[in-house]
């Protein structure tokens, strides 16, 4: 298979699967709201970065994640506690925290790169779905396990992730003066979203217990 047409199909299939609003979306477009949008930027940068760790993991790993549906499991199971836990943070603790009119530090560019990083590394979404992606494009003959068409399917998975962080960040730039990009309601943007894919993460844990 060209790698041209790899790179694009990893760049297209991200591009997809991240368009529904998430944690990462709306914390670059709040980071870029407040700090200004280089520092938005590094933080999508830090954040597809590890993606393409992600990614080469599961495509590395696509054929025993798909013939051991336990560790796909397990993964739903910590995805769901984490979300959760991020949940319970936006809706009820960050508003009781005590509030200071004081100008609030600037982070540097290099520590919103490093929290992307680390924000990305709590989803485990992107390891099954792309193990499952990758294990359908290779039994249709559009992908070869070999390194090269890995690294080319990896590559454009990031840069599908990047397209879209960056396509949020530039939306909500240009309606930042709507009322509902407030520090308080992007807060409960972002636990609204979390919440939701909590409950969507449960029921699936829920559906593979009975099944």
């Amino acid at each position: 298979m060209d790698i041209t047409i790899v790179f694009f199909l990893g760049l297209i299939i991200t591009l997809i699967g991240v368009i529904p609003p998430g944690l990462l979306n709306m914390s670059a477009v709040k980071i870029s709201l407040k700090e200004g949008h280089i520092r938005g930027i590094m933080f999508s940068v830090g954040a597809c970065v590890t993606v393409f760790v992600q990614t080469y993991i599961a495509a590395i790993f696509a054929r025993y994640l798909s013939k051991h549906t336990e560790v796909v499991e397990i993964l739903q199971r910590v995805a769901f506690v984490v979300f959760v836990l991020i949940t319970i943070y936006y809706l009820f603790i960050v508003k009781s925290m005590p509030k200071h009119d004081v100008e609030p530090r600037v982070r540097s560019k290099h520590s919103r790169f490093f929290h992307g990083m680390f924000l990305s590394a709590l989803n485990m979404f992107p390891i099954p779905f792309q193990a499952y992606m990758t294990v359908t494009l290779a039994s249709v003959g559009w992908l070869a396990f070999d390194t090269i068409s890995i690294l080319t399917y990896v590559t454009g998975a990031a840069m599908g992730s990047f397209v879209m962080l960056y396509m949020y960040i530039f939306f909500f730039e240009k309606i930042k003066s709507r009322s509902f990009t407030s520090q308080k309601n992007m807060n409960y943007i972002i636990g609204g979203i979390t919440g939701i894919i909590s409950i969507i993460t449960l029921i699936n844990i829920i559906k593979d217990l009975g099944s």
